[in-house]
């Protein structure tokens, strides 16, 4: 089951977007929000696999709250969902992290194909689009604050380390294993690490657990 986020401030394009992601059972809606920062805050509560998420909405617009998101949950797939075919409004969201763009008009098929693509990391980028971001991170400039980890993360990596389980830091936490699983891949991800092992020494040798 591919757990999914919307975030659309109008329920008619919601509502749309559930009609067709709940027929197909390999996708669940976990979550809905009506601005980037309910958008960001679910995310951190759920830990979901990927949001779909429109481009204009108030309070924090879909581009800011994709960036927000995939600095601190690198792992998250953000699909950006709009009315607009504008490809300058494309590359800035992939500029931003976004792994996929859909227009709100395409055909149902269509949409469920390419979600089923993008969560087995098989959707291809348009030759157009790769070549614009190549010429623009010619130089990529690499974020200092990659590696920090959220305060939830933080409690997880120590727990990690004392040698509890999913099931145990659930349960000590009052969140879901789905949630832990989520987190760990997250943490992993920003400190460029590939296990429990590796997670347990870096907690060690960074002062979050006492030998």
């Amino acid at each position: 089951m591919y757990r999914i986020l919307i975030g659309d401030d109008h329920e008619h394009a919601r509502q749309a977007m559930r009609l067709i992601i709940e027929n197909d059972p390999q996708f669940e809606i976990i979550g809905e929000a009506t601005n980037g920062n309910e958008v960001i805050e679910l995310t951190e509560k759920f830990m979901p696999d990927m949001i779909l998420m429109d481009i204009n909405m108030p309070i924090l617009n879909g581009l800011e709250a994709t960036r927000i998101i995939k600095e601190r949950f690198p792992y998250v797939k953000i699909v950006m969902v709009t009315v607009s075919d504008d490809v300058s409004d494309l590359f800035e969201a992939l500029k931003k992290g976004a792994q996929g763009y859909l227009l709100k008009n395409l055909n149902p098929s269509i949409w469920l194909e390419y979600l089923h693509s993008l969560a087995r990391d098989h959707a291809p980028m348009p030759k157009e689009v790769a070549r614009r971001i190549l010429h623009e991170f010619t130089h990529p400039s690499k974020p200092t604050e990659e590696t920090v980890l959220t305060a939830r993360e933080q409690e997880i990596l120590t727990r990690v380390a004392q040698g509890l389980s999913n099931k145990e830091i659930a349960s000590d936490l009052f969140i879901s294993e789905y949630t832990v699983k989520n987190h760990l891949k997250n943490i992993m991800q920003k400190l460029h690490l590939n296990n429990r092992v590796q997670l347990t020494r870096y907690a060690y040798e960074n002062g979050w657990v006492r030998r």
